[in-house]
């Protein structure tokens, strides 16, 4: 099979990194520039320009973008307020218009269990939900190689599931690592700092760990009852707590779903940065 070469980005709040990436999932040319908070369409054309320095370079055979925001049908159908004015942006159309090249464009959460199913740890998994734990909280559903992103394209959604009455929350706003952060603040201690002490069993760090872990299980709970997927894909900065983290997130799930329901096999991501980019490109590989 010949060496094809694809350009690969990934949009986040504040960076747009990129790179190219071939048949053989090397990565190679790599690079980021400022969003500069989509000021005057900077991002869309930041990406133009961009694609039109790597084609003078490089023969590509595709362009693939993982992006914040809801997707659909390549344009971005809405984006949070870190991203100002991009709701609307039609990637796929500008690139392919200016390009010629087939485009693939992808929301990173999406992406990045695009990427742990092209190389990472959801590999020949034929039914996987992937939850980004950062900021925000994030879900993507693979079955049978299809993302399934509902009707509308809001499925997994997941941030905004259980509304609580009482203090006016959804999910992501008890159980992100910003919320965790916010709760270890009275004790001036960092969410990494506070793992170490909790896995040395040193108080309040261990109950503030324990009552964390049991609101993400709260979430994690519905999705293994609503898809029973093989595998839940555990990503975001704080998946770098290994098995500490999935033996948590085992037990406190255990408690929420009924005796023999659980067959779920709970696994960190492994791509780390990488993931989104692989997943942009995925479409071309398979």
């Amino acid at each position: 099979m010949e060496n094809k070469k694809f350009l690969a980005f990934d949009i986040g709040g504040t960076t747009i990194k990129y790179g190219i990436i071939d048949n053989d999932l090397n990565v190679s040319d790599t690079g980021k520039v400022d969003t500069e908070h989509n000021k005057d369409n900077h991002i869309i054309e930041a990406l133009k320009k961009l694609s039109v320095e790597f084609q003078s370079k490089y023969e590509l055979s595709g362009i693939g973008v993982s992006t914040a925001g809801i997707v659909k049908d390549g344009s971005i159908l809405f984006a949070g307020p870190t991203i100002p004015d991009y709701k609307g942006t039609n990637i796929e159309e500008s690139l392919n218009k200016l390009t010629g090249l087939p485009i693939f464009v992808v929301n990173d959460v999406d992406a990045a269990l695009l990427g742990e199913n092209l190389a990472g740890v959801a590999q020949n998994k034929e039914s996987v939900y992937c939850v980004a734990l950062g900021t925000g909280i994030g879900g993507a559903y693979l079955d049978h190689d299809k993302l399934l992103s509902g009707a509308h394209a809001y499925a997994n959604s997941i941030g905004y599931i259980l509304y609580d009455d009482k203090s006016k929350t959804y999910y992501e706003q008890r159980a992100s690592t910003l919320a965790l952060e916010r709760e270890l603040k009275q004790y001036s201690i960092s969410v990494i700092d506070a793992f170490e002490k909790a896995k040395k069993g040193e108080e309040p760090c261990l109950q503030v760990i324990e009552d964390w872990a049991d609101e993400v299980a709260s979430g994690l709970a519905e999705i293994v009852l609503l898809y029973d997927p093989e595998t839940l894909v555990i990503g975001g900065a704080v998946s770098k707590q290994g098995d500490y983290l999935l033996d948590l997130l085992q037990r406190h799930m255990s408690k929420k779903i009924p005796d023999g329901l659980f067959k779920t096999e709970l696994a960190i991501a492994k791509l780390t940065d990488k993931a989104q980019m692989y997943g942009a490109v995925s479409q071309f590989m398979r």
